[in-house]
Formats: structure tokens, sequence, C-alpha cells
């Protein structure tokens, strides 16, 4: 999970989840059609949602609002990821890792950085569960396709992730693999770049962020990164 913002000033108003990412959502559709919109585990009408309070959650939400929609929906435009219909144990996993400088701090995290000082906003673990979920209810389509690739060849790439992150791109919580279909592709691209670059998992602490340095690596350019998250943007997440 990155943290929104432009090359040029930091937006201050923001909250960021991430990396990797991601809810169930209807994926785009290789075809074009728009996918309906779906949400994580829980509903508006919810009161908790892995432990944390729906109704709280909403309050501190307004941090993330400027950045990655009323309805989690993102801004590539300010770099602000999609987070609606990513998983609540992610999110707070992430969260947690921003406040505690496990992520964020490395070279070149550039929006990483960034969002530190938005999740040290919120000022306890309580809080971080309670806005992981409330977005958690939110619902909106998946992202849309924006990033040019060989989805076949990238078929063939993606042989190195479903292990962890599913055949489906469906995410693996017993292997602590999120879910990446639906995401904003951009945003994973930025993300496999920043594992390539060392600019995150290189933290002792982000175990599962150094788990994915030696795979992110398999990729040996960007042409390749680009290729498997096409193929990734053509599937359909299981809910």
């Amino acid at each position: 999970m990155a943290w929104c913002g432009s090359t040029r000033r930091v937006v201050p108003i923001a909250l960021a989840v991430y990396l990797f990412l991601f809810g169930n959502a209807t994926a785009a559709a290789p075809d074009g059609t728009t996918p309906q919109a779906v949400m994580s585990p829980g509903s508006p009408t919810t009161d908790t949602v892995a432990g944390g309070s729906v109704a709280e959650g909403k309050g501190h939400y307004a941090l993330c609002v400027t950045c990655h929609g009323v309805n989690g929906e993102g801004n590539q435009g300010i770099n602000g990821p999609r987070l609606a219909g990513m998983d609540p144990w992610y999110l707070t996993r992430q969260l947690n890792n921003f406040k505690q400088g496990v992520r964020g701090t490395g070279r070149g995290d550039v929006y990483g950085a960034q969002m530190k000082p938005m999740a040290d906003a919120l000022p306890d673990s309580t809080a971080v569960a309670d806005v992981a979920a409330y977005i958690a209810t939110l619902q909106v389509a998946p992202a849309l396709p924006t990033v040019r690739a060989d989805a076949r060849r990238g078929r063939t790439l993606y042989a190195s992730c479903a292990a962890c992150h599913g055949a489906t791109a469906q995410g693996l919580p017993p292997l602590d693999a999120p879910r990446l279909a639906g995401a904003s592709d951009w945003y994973l691209v930025t993300q496999l770049r920043n594992f390539r670059s060392g600019a995150r998992g290189g933290n002792a602490a982000d175990k599962f962020g150094q788990q994915m340095v030696p795979v992110a690596k398999l990729l040996s350019d960007t042409k390749a990164i680009a290729d498997v998250v096409g193929y990734i943007n053509t599937m359909t997440p299981q809910r």
C-alpha cells in the first residue's frame, strides 16, 4: 500500500493502504465491459468487521477521502490507489507497518514516506482496525485497466505469483498473501518496481515484504512487470 501524492507536492490529507493488494471485487473485463460494483466482507449495515468498529472507522476515514475517494475508488492523478475491496487484515498490517516505520522508510519510496504521518494520525491499533473495517464496507467497481501489456506473456510470468496469491489472484490469507485482482494496475506496477529496487521490503521487520523482493526480481524489466499486471487485469476474483 502506498500513500498518495503528486511529484510536485505532498497532499496533506491522505491515508493509504496498498500494496499489494486487494479486496473482493470483480476485475475489469478484458472485453471492456463495465464490472459490477462489489465490496469486501461486511456491509454498510455491519457493526463490526474483523474486530473493528465500522461506525468509528467512518470518522477516521475522513483522512483518506481526498486521495482515495469517498468510496475508496482511488485517484491515479494524485497516486491514491483503490482501497475498496482490500482485505481488512491486509489494510491493518500495512497501516501498522507505516506507523512503526517498517514501511515507507526505504530509499526511493516517495509516496510511502508521505504515508507515515497519515498513518500516525490514527491514534492507536483500535483506530487502525476501525478504519480498515469501514473500508471493507465500501462498494465500488474494480479499477479499470490503464497498463498497456501483453497479457498472454503475463500469464506465463504469473506462474511465480500463483502459489501465494492464487490462480485467479484472489489472495490466500493462510499464506499472508493479499488479493491482487481488481486493484489499481498502476499501483501494482509501482509496488513491483519498489520491491525490485529495494524501496520496499528492505526493512528487517517487514517479513512478508522481504519475501516479495526475490519474486519481484524474477521479472526482468519494466515490460515484464507490465505484462504480469496486464494478466492480473483479466482476472475475476473469487468472492
